[in-house]
């Protein structure tokens, strides 16, 4: 998975270098939209890395024209159906994008430096293109949604293709518990004392710029504290409720959001625009509170292994939400599952019943410890219609899906322009 994602990143990547810089040869309309021959060879880069195969396979290059030419036949039809996708979806799923790569990449800093602009223009640049990429995705949900396949379509197809199907890697069945070390509350109060003290120096005629450059701990303090045009979406829901209620001019009290403590002035407003600088002072975790939160997992697993039951203690003492009114049940897992190597290293040598250490995990753009149970370890073994119905009914149904979708395109063909360029 964690493969897949960095090549996601690099095809992001490769987009918005080619959308500021590349003005290349058409080669093939429909519609409205076209499809250039630097469009073609960023996807054929992409699906070959994914797949680990030559970008030059016999094939490979009409393959991906195909399919792009689908994917722009699939967007012409959403606009005559009069398909649409909000701003607020469209901001949601560019959050989540950014949130992932800010995962992946360990911090805001980083990935700004590597694409060599900052968050809100990344989500700029990329905001038609995901809009579109939703409409394609919506339109396809919406003619397949009432695709099934039934139990003899499952059946034939396992005959037709078990000696190809994937083998089944070793699966996991868990638990965890999840702690996030608390910040020390002497540290907070610091930290509002500096940023006071700041707040009130400015207020008192202080250039805000300069103290922006002298004291944020943010990546725009060379600039200012600058964070360029935002809409709605943009920011994080504390800071940004905070940079729409100020007037042009004036400047906010301390905000508190996941990245520490800001103050931010409003530079000037268009419409649902905003131009903002601010000041950020980072709220970190100090020694002790890792300690803390390691010490609290050590005495859960403790009291586990002398007889609680690890899910009533993962519903108390949890704090990870989308597993803790579950006990704490992740579900079954396989190795290849899970992005963080201390997650792996936790787990893979644990035997049915046992709970492991306290490790530290990534948790969004954070950190915090957890400790997991297995429950159950299914071995490595051939794809089967008595253990892996499950898996074999969606491989049928992706086949079945796919077989339509085709069809479909080739009626597309004969009702939406469309023509290849030499």
């Amino acid at each position: 998975m964690k493969h897949r994602f960095l090549i996601a990143m690099m095809f992001l990547f490769s987009f918005l270098v080619y959308s500021q810089t590349t003005i290349d040869r058409i080669v093939a309309v429909v519609d409205k939209e076209i499809i250039t021959e630097s469009e073609v060879q960023e996807r054929i880069n992409f699906v070959a890395m994914q797949n680990r195969v030559d970008p030059n396979t016999p094939g490979l290059r009409k393959q991906i024209l195909d399919g792009l030419i689908a994917e722009k036949l699939i967007l012409a039809q959403a606009l005559i159906d009069s398909i649409v996708v909000s701003d607020d979806e469209v901001n949601r799923s560019l959050d989540i994008m950014v949130d992932n790569l800010i995962r992946q990449a360990g911090s805001q800093e980083r990935v700004e430096q590597y694409y060599g602009m900052s968050i809100n223009r990344i989500k700029r640049e990329y905001r038609d293109e995901r809009r579109k990429q939703m409409l394609v995705e919506r339109v396809r949900q919406m003619r397949e949604a009432a695709i099934q396949v039934t139990r003899r379509e499952v059946e034939e197809f396992y005959e037709s293709y078990r000696d190809s199907l994937p083998r089944v890697p070793e699966q996991y069945d868990i638990s965890l518990i999840f702690v996030a070390p608390k910040p020390d509350t002497t540290l907070e109060l610091q930290l509002r004392t500096k940023l006071q003290a700041i707040l009130d120096s400015i207020r008192a005629g202080g250039d805000f710029a300069e103290f922006a450059r002298r004291y944020s701990q943010d990546g725009t303090a060379s600039s200012g504290g600058d964070l360029g045009w935002a809409k709605r979406g943009d920011y994080v829901r504390d800071f940004e409720e905070a940079v729409y209620r100020l007037r042009e001019g004036e400047i906010s009290n301390i905000i508190k959001t996941q990245f520490g403590f800001h103050i931010v002035q409003l530079i000037e407003r268009r419409g649902e625009s905003v131009h903002a600088r601010h000041i950020l002072l980072k709220l970190e975790k100090t020694p002790a509170s890792d300690s803390t939160a390691v010490a609290k997992l050590q005495e859960l697993r403790a009291r586990a292994l002398h007889g609680e039951a690890f899910a009533d203690l993962a519903r108390q003492y949890s704090e990870d939400e989308d597993t803790k009114m579950l006990g704490g049940h992740l579900g079954l897992v396989t190795l290849d599952q899970l992005e963080q190597q201390e997650v792996i290293q936790a787990i893979k040598d644990l035997k049915e019943g046992e709970i492991s250490e306290p490790h530290r995990v990534r948790a969004g753009t954070s950190y915090g410890y957890q400790i997991i149970l297995v429950k159950k370890r299914i071995p490595e073994h051939a794809m089967n219609l008595r253990d892996d119905y499950r898996r074999v009914e969606q491989l049928a149904l992706y086949v079945k899906k796919n077989k339509v979708f085709q069809e479909w395109v080739e009626e597309l063909k004969k009702s939406i322009f469309w023509e290849l360029r030499s």
